[in-house]
């Protein structure tokens, strides 16, 4: 389901979803309000992103949105005046969530804006990144919970970590060639972009 946003003392206009006809939305997810799909993105069931709060939030191209992942937003306006605490900086404009290029979004997870996830990152299943930014080519695993924090390009997060110091942020591990999921993202973004594909050639519309 893509649709409009409705207009509120929030959001004072109304946005129709930008969606690349390259990227493939399931009938099952929903995406609503001021968001900008880019090429190749694979938005599997039950996901929901929605621009109807915080906005905009922008997906680039080869990025995933696995099923049940929400992708939302704290407002980023009231009565027509930015909320700039709500807003994140991302290639030299404001935005609510920014998720870059070939970024995996798995199963259940959970990006709220403020938010911002760098390229070739892996988010795991059942994680949250609520204002918080997460630098390009970093793997958390799952069931992790990123708040208030920048997580350094090139870190891994351990499953199941709470991080909410930078501190701990600047000292998470670094990704090395024997780190088993070293390679996990560029795998998972290959098997979604080449869905995404699939799914636009067949009758699943």
């Amino acid at each position: 389901m893509i649709h409009k946003n409705v207009i509120t003392n929030f959001c004072s206009k109304e946005y129709t979803p930008v969606v690349s006809p390259d990227a493939f939305i399931h009938p099952m997810a929903a995406v609503i309000g001021n968001v900008k799909i880019g090429k190749r993105v694979m938005v599997a069931p039950f996901a929901s992103i929605r621009g109807d709060e915080g906005q905009p939030l922008i997906i680039e191209d080869e990025s995933n949105i696995q099923d049940g992942v929400v992708i939302h937003a704290l407002e980023t306006q009231q009565d027509g005046s930015p909320v700039e605490r709500n807003l994140v900086e991302a290639n030299g404009q404001k935005v609510a969530v920014f998720i870059g290029k070939c970024v995996s979004l798995a199963h259940q997870s959970q990006i709220h804006g403020p938010a911002y996830v760098g390229s070739n990152t892996f988010i795991g299943m059942k994680a949250l990144v609520f204002n918080a930014r997460v630098e390009s080519g970093c793997v958390v695993e799952p069931g992790c919970i990123l708040m208030g924090i920048t997580v350094p390009s090139g870190k891994y997060v351990p499953a199941g970590t709470v991080l909410k110091s930078q501190e701990e942020a600047d000292n998470l591990p670094i990704i090395t060639d024997d780190y088993p999921f070293k390679n996990l993202n560029s795998g998972v973004v290959h098997v979604n972009t080449s869905l995404a594909d699939g799914y636009n050639k067949s009758e699943i519309k």
